[in-house]
């Protein structure tokens, strides 16, 4: 089988190297020259709306699936009338949309954070009077790792909020008085078939994931997975996706979703007996899931801007180096590192040494 991937960056890289011992061949479709899964299969260069560059990845490709929001619904529906596509044009639509998204959830009656539409600055006016602060502006498309995003506190911080976002459409959001981050990975194949991961406990610095650990046993992970469960069959969903939830004291509150192999799932390629790559593509392929749970401690943390030095983290015991082949810069995910231990308290003295080495240039 040949999967076609609609984006080169790393999520594509790391789905590619869990196909090949599958037996699958990738391809790949992004607007940047020499995206770093090129590496890994063909590349075709070229925008993600370019139906010439489009026909190209089709003729290596029996499906077709996707590694970030940025790809456009439509390009996503035109690729169906050609070949399977998963998740869906209607998944991702609702996806990448909060204001969408947030419906979904409380149609659903998934508890969220008391939201509002924003088309332009009187709504936001009022949206401020009825919510009141402090709370959250958001453009409702686009905007990822705290891009897109502005915290109101104050009256004086609304009054031109909508111009400086974009005069875009936007979703208010009460702020969420939070104990910690979680999210929920689930993958469902093309024949209904469910599994779900641990919930992880998710740190962020400025709006990036920081750092990411699998917490076993937890008593809200069956909460969290009937959520996703419900989300993924509501969009007949097909494929990994995550659900990012806010922990109140014995609650979940809805976050986002995001429908594709998570940031905060890279843990699973050592850390499980199948991580979130090779399920994704299982799914896609429609092959028996493989199992989700954490076969030992671990824990995951993002190299951000700027990469430590390489030979003094491979020394710690159990630390494992992902290098995506991307240029350094400020705020950019240039890799990660996965560490795994054989009881807790090793993997926090381990992490404590990895965390001494890090360099994080957020920007």
């Amino acid at each position: 089988m040949r999967i076609g991937v609609i984006g080169g960056g790393q999520l594509g890289r790391m789905m590619a190297l869990a196909a090949v011992p599958l037996g699958i061949r990738m391809a790949f479709l992004d607007p940047a020259k020499g995206a770093c899964a090129g590496d890994l299969g063909p590349l075709v260069e070229g925008a993600y709306d370019d139906h010439y560059a489009i026909r190209e990845l089709l003729k290596m490709s029996d499906r077709v699936t996707f590694e970030f929001e940025s790809v456009p619904p439509k390009t996503v529906a035109f690729i169906a009338e050609q070949v399977p596509v998963y998740p869906s044009a209607r998944a991702l639509e609702t996806a990448r949309d909060r204001w969408l998204e947030k419906n979904l959830f409380q149609r659903l009656d998934i508890p969220t954070a008391p939201i509002a539409d924003i088309t332009d600055q009187a709504d936001l006016d009022r949206a401020l009077e009825r919510l009141g602060l402090p709370a959250i502006l958001k453009t409702r498309t686009l905007g990822y790792d705290g891009k897109g995003q502005k915290v109101l506190r104050t009256a004086d911080d609304a009054a031109d909020a909508f111009a400086e976002l974009g005069s875009v459409p936007l979703i208010y959001e009460g702020f969420v008085e939070f104990d910690y981050e979680v999210s929920c990975i689930g993958v469902r194949s093309a024949s209904a078939e469910l599994a779900f991961y641990p919930l992880v406990r998710n740190e962020h610095r400025q709006g990036m994931l920081y750092r990411s650990q699998p917490l076993a046993d937890h008593p809200l992970q069956r909460l969290a997975e009937a959520a996703v469960g419900q989300v993924m069959a509501a969009l007949d969903y097909v494929g990994v996706l995550a659900f990012e939830f806010f922990v109140v004291g014995d609650r979940l509150l809805a976050n986002e979703i995001a429908p594709r192999v998570h940031n905060s799932g890279h843990w699973t390629i050592e850390g499980s007996t199948c991580s979130q790559f090779e399920n994704h593509i299982r799914a896609v392929a429609d092959l028996p899931l493989g199992r989700c749970r954490a076969s030992q401690p671990v824990a995951m943390y993002n190299l951000i801007g700027a990469m430590p030095e390489r030979n003094a983290v491979m020394t710690i015991p159990g630390t494992h180096w992902h290098d995506y082949g991307k240029d350094p810069r400020p705020g950019r995910k240039i890799g990660h590192i996965t560490i795994t231990a054989p009881t807790d308290k090793q993997l926090e003295e381990r992490c404590r040494q990895v965390e001494t080495l890090l360099v994080n240039d957020l920007g």
